[in-house]
């Protein structure tokens, strides 16, 4: 049976490791994900964007680098809730431009981050969840995380205009852009079999 590599993009609150679960359950694929509580800086990064910024965004990157560059050495097809590009396309880039991380760190960042592009495995296919603002904010605010009590929706909301922009470029494999809002795929089977049969078509055609 093929291998495939697949990866799911989306803003925070998007329902990345939601879908990720679905997805790894209904294909027999290997899940990966993003070990949020696992990064120390993140907390002391709420609190001081401009302090530690590039140390939390080298932790995220460090941490997905690892994952894409172990995906050869698992049996089976492997989905990670978060990918690599959106590290460097999205985050760093808006820490950046609003002032939370400085040139240096910034031009120190994107050059590891364009370095090991080039190096790295490129997914068989990239799932990107675009949704609103509303939607996002409402689900952030649901699930009472202490370190996301912070965000705001005008810092969503830039964020957002950075996922389209890059969205719109982007080349690296087969694209399936779904609206959360649009599927119930925890409690609706055939809103997950919908969502399952336009991935099989990608993968496959």
């Amino acid at each position: 049976m093929k291998k495939y590599f697949v990866t799911i993009a989306g803003n925070i609150g998007a329902g990345k490791t939601t879908l990720t679960d679905v997805l790894a359950k209904h294909f027999s694929w290997h899940p990966l994900y993003e070990s949020v509580n696992d990064n120390p800086y993140l907390s002391n990064f709420y609190d001081d964007m401009e302090k530690w910024a590039f140390h939390s965004q080298v932790y995220f990157l460090t941490q997905k680098v690892k994952f894409s560059h172990n995906v050869s050495k698992y049996d089976k097809s492997i989905i990670i809730d978060r990918t690599f590009y959106e590290d460097g396309e999205i985050f760093a880039r808006n820490l950046h431009e609003i002032g939370k991380m400085n040139d240096t760190d910034y031009t120190t960042y994107m050059n590891l981050y364009y370095l090991l592009t080039d190096f790295l495995p490129k997914p068989n296919l990239m799932i990107y969840m675009r949704t609103d603002i509303d939607f996002l904010y409402n689900r952030i605010m649901n699930r009472s995380r202490n370190y996301e009590n912070s965000i705001s929706k005008e810092y969503l909301l830039q964020l957002n205009n950075y996922y389209e922009d890059w969205i719109q470029k982007y080349k690296e494999s087969k694209l399936l852009i779904i609206n959360p809002k649009d599927y119930d795929y925890l409690n609706n089977r055939e809103h997950l079999n919908s969502i399952a049969e336009q991935i099989k078509f990608l993968l496959e055609t």
